[in-house]
């Protein structure tokens, strides 16, 4: 049997996919935020994307103006503009010192990226405020994916998402389908 040990408090080790959040400033031009507290949550009736920011930022300035967001998954080929956003601060201006593409949502105002391989357009549908950390329970109204995804595990290969836990990772591979590993006694 395997011995784990006590390391306290350390959230580097939590696993998290990497996002750019999108926004709009107040004068239309776009804000994009890497974001890797990102989970799902259902409201009873519909699932609900969680994205959790903490700090000062001008996304949630703007989140707070316009209730709406985008979430796009940062691929491994994005790494350096997701390394950028980080680096710079929307509370200083305009986030345009690395050429990136972008276009507006198909259904909500809310920038895009396009190199990201599945985005969702989100419409803020409750917050939660923490310190100050807010928790933006998201209702999606739109996912954007390249063409030829259909919701297999293959998807998960083409999508090449960027998982964070203290640094940069790439996923490893497809294990199996659910409800395949663990056998019940006496079925054949």
């Amino acid at each position: 049997m395997m011995k784990r040990v006590d390391s306290g408090e350390w959230y580097a080790t939590h696993i998290q996919p990497a996002f750019l959040i999108g926004t709009y400033n107040e004068d239309g031009t776009p804000n994009f935020a890497p974001i890797t507290w990102v989970s799902s949550s259902y409201d009873g009736e519909h699932p609900l994307m969680t994205v959790s920011m903490n700090g000062t930022k001008k996304t949630k300035d703007n989140i707070a103006r316009t209730k709406l967001l985008s979430a796009n998954v940062v691929s491994t080929d994005m790494l350096a503009l997701l390394d950028y956003f980080g680096m710079t601060t929307g509370l200083d201006g305009t986030k345009d010192a690395l050429p990136y593409e972008w276009e507006d949502g198909h259904v909500l105002r809310v920038p895009t990226l396009n190199a990201s391989r599945r985005v969702f357009e989100l419409e803020v549908a409750g917050t939660y405020e923490t310190s100050d950390t807010t928790t933006y329970f998201c209702r999606t109204r739109n996912c954007q994916q390249i063409e030829g995804m259909d919701g297999t595990h293959e998807d998960m290969a083409r999508l090449e998402p960027l998982v964070y836990s203290g640094r940069y990772y790439k996923l490893g591979g497809y294990l199996g389908e659910m409800c395949t590993f663990y056998q019940k006694e006496g079925a054949e």
